[in-house]
């Protein structure tokens, strides 16, 4: 499989991730040290990966509440043969998101080593 094609793959399980709120899925898809950040509000949000499972497992799924889904690879670009860069968009109604995944290829594939969202509100 072509690095284009894993990385779209990783995009799609990520999405699936969100939706169905599944923090196994998220752990497959991240690199046990990445972290993620967001400075959208006025307090950042600076975290590891170990705490977003932790709130992942916790938080109601939009798959649970029947929302509708709407996710998008915007972009996919492969720097070199280990880094690459995802930008995607996704709802969590409320808020539309935009991911900036950044993303390395590992023994295991690629992982997502750092996720830097921004969130707007009304996704309606």
């Amino acid at each position: 499989m072509s690095d284009q094609a894993e990385l779209q793959e990783l995009a799609n399980t990520y999405f699936d991730a969100l939706y169905f709120g599944k923090a196994d899925l998220f752990a497959g898809v991240f690199h046990p040290a990445a972290m993620l950040y967001c400075f959208t509000e006025a307090e950042p949000v600076i975290m590891g990966v170990e705490k977003y499972l932790e709130i992942v497992r916790g938080r109601v799924s939009p798959a649970s509440r029947n929302d509708p889904r709407k996710d998008q690879v915007v972009s996919i670009e492969i720097a070199s043969p280990t880094t690459a860069h995802l930008r995607v968009k996704e709802i969590f109604i409320p808020k539309n998101f935009v991911d900036e995944l950044t993303c390395v290829k590992t023994a295991d594939g690629w992982k997502i080593v750092s996720k830097v969202w921004h969130f707007t509100l009304d996704a309606r």
